[in-house]
């Protein structure tokens, strides 16, 4: 049975929220059925103005099936509901600007000012993930796995000019996978337009993230291993994602190691059934060690993630201890302000949740006291999680790659008159207590391990790759191989201009997901 994903507004009531700063002349009183049309001095608890919306929805909801209830509303309603529920449940809000929504045209672009301008130690913003979707494509996406694509991820290695744009892993059977893409193929013209140095950036844009499906576009390229350019056409489908897609015992010579390698690349619904097949297969196999391979999984579900670290360590260093405590703003210390449930530890899952399988199953596991993960910047959230999780309770992380993304933070996604929003709610520690890593995992920091470039000259899985190769010879040197020089792929907020192209990878698969049980 799949896991319901839509949040519901809580009908519990939360004193009256003064907003700050107002032009002045727009202060009006809002009360009782009157909808308001001037910015009220004092905003009521969002519940006052949930589901008044410009645009009612009739039917049902896809997923709960529950009638939705939206009145007509107007577009002022919806936005101050927006700015009660941000001072109500932000992590922090109370760095939230205070700005006149009648300056914004829809509920959205307000949305997108109501988070903190705060900094990083490293200079990065410190919320990088406030994001909207439209409630339908976000249902669609976050339980079946299928989304309007070309099947494959992109490496942006440079977003700027002189920028380069390779592909790092495609999914079997997509537009990608019959158009001749593999792991390590440049993309040089996009349309026409000049990857490189063109200065047209919307087609370029449009052609790597198509916006639907049954979208057409034409790309010159290079494969791996060759000089030579030549033409293909991709066109957008509605692609099956696999997040599990490469699991075996490494192909290594000496008789007795049985080191397991995992490709996993997003904590979505279905890859819970995967990751617990691909674990099965392990054990069967008889893995003593694994290498996860987790270089381009922006995270999802963290109770997958939870099931993923269990799976891994097992019953021994896991049972009665904390995969991730979450703490909200300091409105709510003892309370999940969603659930309406005392706060409690997410504890390492030992049995399926029933997002893609059966609930109530037991785990496998593998019971290793180390793992080596394969990370890159794209590595994020949930996944970041599964690191921390695993070293709060004396699992040995080897982390070889690049630096993660830097997420220790999470959010309930909130629908409102059919767009869902997104905005950090609580922050994850692990049982020891540890989740300061906003500037992410740095390989040799927190965890042991090595800084090496990604290798797109061979295919993942293969022993001769550059991150596995450096993770088998950390296995038997405890040290880094010499020479590597490392390149970062660009998804870091903040160095953007309008020459930038923008992150390829989808928003919802970058981040740390709560379920709403």
């Amino acid at each position: 049975m799949l896991a319901s994903v839509r949040i519901m507004n809580r009908a519990a009531s939360f004193g009256l929220i003064a907003l700050p700063v107002l032009a002045a002349g727009m202060l009006a009183a809002c009360s009782g059925d009157d909808e308001p049309t001037t910015v009220p001095s004092k905003i009521l608890p969002e519940t006052t103005y949930a589901e008044r919306c410009v645009t009612p929805r009739s039917g049902a909801d896809m997923i709960t099936g529950e009638k939705y209830v939206d009145q007509k509303g107007n577009l002022l309603e919806e936005q101050l509901w927006l700015r009660s529920w941000i001072d109500d449940l932000y992590l922090w809000y109370d760095e939230v600007p205070a700005m006149d929504p009648k300056m914004f045209m829809t509920p959205e672009d307000y949305f997108d000012v109501l988070k903190t301008p705060a900094m990083t130690a490293s200079g990065a913003a410190k919320d990088k993930f406030h994001f909207t979707y439209e409630t339908p494509v976000w249902e669609g996406l976050s339980v079946s796995g299928t989304e309007a694509s070309y099947g494959l991820n992109w490496a942006l290695l440079e977003t700027k000019p002189p920028r380069k744009l390779l592909v790092a892993i495609v999914t079997p059977g997509s537009p990608a996978a019959t158009a001749g893409m593999k792991r390590g193929t440049e993309v040089v013209t996009i349309d026409g337009v000049d990857v490189i140095n063109g200065d047209d950036v919307d087609t370029l844009n449009n052609g790597i993230s198509p916006t639907d499906v049954n979208q057409t576009h034409t790309f010159e390229i290079i494969d791996p291993g060759t000089t030579t350019r030549h033409t293909i056409m991709m066109t957008s489908a509605n692609v099956d994602l696999q997040p599990v897609q490469t699991v075996g015992l490494l192909p290594l010579a000496a008789p007795n190691d049985k080191i397991g390698y995992l490709v996993f690349t997003d904590h979505i619904a279905t890859a819970e059934k995967e990751l617990v097949d691909a674990i099965t297969t392990l054990k069967t196999a008889g893995a003593t060690d694994l290498v996860l391979d987790i270089r381009y999984n922006g995270g999802g579900f963290l109770d997958i993630a939870s099931e993923l670290a269990y799976m891994i360590a097992g019953p021994g260093p896991t049972t009665g201890k904390t995969f991730e405590r979450e703490t909200f703003n300091a409105k709510h210390p003892s309370i999940d302000p969603v659930t309406g449930q005392s706060l409690a530890p997410t504890p390492f899952e030992a049995v399926t949740a029933g997002f893609s399988t059966m609930a109530g199953q037991a785990l496998p596991t593998l019971g290793l006291t180390r793992v080596f993960v394969l990370t890159s910047s794209a590595t994020c959230s949930a996944s970041e999680a599964v690191m921390n999780g695993l070293a709060g309770v004396g699992i040995q992380v080897i982390q070889v790659g690049d630096t993660t993304c830097g997420k220790p933070y999470g959010f309930y996604p909130q629908d409102n008159c059919g767009t869902t929003y997104f905005a950090i709610q609580f922050e994850g520690v692990n049982d020891m207590g540890f989740g300061d890593y906003a500037d992410g995992f740095v390989p040799g920091g927190v965890h042991p391990g090595c800084k090496i470039a990604d290798d797109f000259t061979h295919q993942l899985g293969d022993p001769t790759e550059g991150l596995l190769a450096a993770a088998l010879y950390f296995r038997t040197n405890t040290a880094c191989p010499t020479g590597a020089i490392t390149q970062s792929v660009a998804r870091r907020a903040g160095d953007r201009d309008a020459q930038s192209l923008r992150d390829p990878k989808p928003v919802w698969r970058q981040n740390r997901i709560a379920r709403h049980r």
